[in-house]
């Protein structure tokens, strides 16, 4: 197994699951009474919300509602279609080797 191999074998699930937790972020802002700190929410915001603070500094909520999640879900799959789509540039590398 080749480096490339080994990092994609890495990259893709993660990059799936991130995005897979950002939409059930999404899922969770139209419940406000949701707590986040408690089981099984805090397992879907722990991983997330390091990102979401980053952004939020920069985006502030439109209309109060809070986008960063949705935009971190645009993020998080266009890194994964240039890295790993079809044409992607490991997807490549790893088929030269």
């Amino acid at each position: 197994m080749t480096a490339v191999n080994l990092t994609v074998w890495i990259l893709s699930p993660v990059l799936g699951i991130m995005t897979f937790l950002f939409i059930f972020r999404i899922i969770l802002t139209w419940y406000p009474q949701v707590n986040l700190n408690r089981l099984p929410f805090n397992l879907i915001a722990w991983p997330t919300e390091p990102f979401l603070v980053l952004l939020r500094k920069v985006v502030q909520p439109i209309g109060g509602v809070d986008i960063t999640p949705m935009i971190w879900v645009g993020i998080f799959s266009l890194i994964r279609e240039i890295l790993l789509g079809q044409q992607g540039l490991l997807t490549m590398m790893a088929r030269v080797n």
